[in-house]
């Protein structure tokens, strides 16, 4: 019975005498396909699509559906791609104008500032261990008593900043940074690669002990 359902939507068959002898002519079909007798219809097969290959494309396209949807978000909203300043500091810091803002004994460890605005902003006992600082202007901040271990100060405005008694152990200060003006009273320089003019600009001005590490400053600037 099964046979007769499968091949009767296909076409008609001349109206012959059920015996097993007709029967015989025509293959058993297989699972998932129905096979057309060669001399009604040569070469002609149908066959119904596999479970696994429809299921493999409506998962494609979720996917691609998803990323789409995914792009288009960041496209529309900048701040979606980029939510945080550092793992410490979820507020965006990079590229902003953070004049006078008060960031005073907050960890803010990697915190990235590259390129904002930070003239006169309260960082005094603020833990900022690896912070960016690249091409950011710090005119007049208060980074007293800081931890700026590893920061990068490359081709910042380091002007009129107080860095009494700060920790710049390993810090970087390529370019053209300069700390022209600046307090570093007590201030650890120690590894912080300066150019020849601002260390001879340093030294002069420089004095004082860590109370943290316990280093004299002219020491760590190695002034002579």
């Amino acid at each position: 019975m099964a046979l007769l359902l499968n091949v009767s939507f296909a076409f008609k068959f001349p109206p012959k005498p059920r015996s097993s002898s007709s029967l015989s002519r025509y293959p058993t079909p297989q699972i998932g396909t129905l096979h057309i007798p060669i001399h009604s219809h040569p070469k002609r097969t149908l066959a119904s699509p596999s479970p696994i290959v429809v299921c493999l494309g409506e998962w494609v396209s979720k996917a691609s559906l998803l990323a789409v949807l995914s792009a288009s978000l960041f496209l529309a909203d900048p701040a979606l791609a980029f939510k945080g300043g550092g793992p410490y500091g979820q507020e965006v810091t990079r590229g902003q104008d953070l004049t006078g803002k008060d960031f005073s004994g907050k960890t803010l460890i990697k915190q990235d500032f590259k390129t904002s605005i930070l003239r006169q902003t309260n960082f005094k006992g603020a833990n900022l261990l690896g912070a960016s600082f690249f091409d950011a202007d710090l005119t007049g901040a208060d980074l007293s008593e800081a931890d700026l271990r590893g920061a990068d100060f490359s081709l910042a405005n380091v002007t009129k900043v107080n860095l009494s008694n700060a920790n710049l152990e390993g810090a970087l200060a390529t370019g053209n940074t300069s700390f022209r003006g600046s307090n570093i009273t007590g201030a650890d320089f120690t590894d912080v690669p300066l150019r020849d003019d601002q260390r001879e600009y340093l030294c002069k001005v420089a004095d004082g002990v860590n109370p943290k590490t316990g280093n004299a400053t002219r020491e760590t600037l190695l002034c002579s």
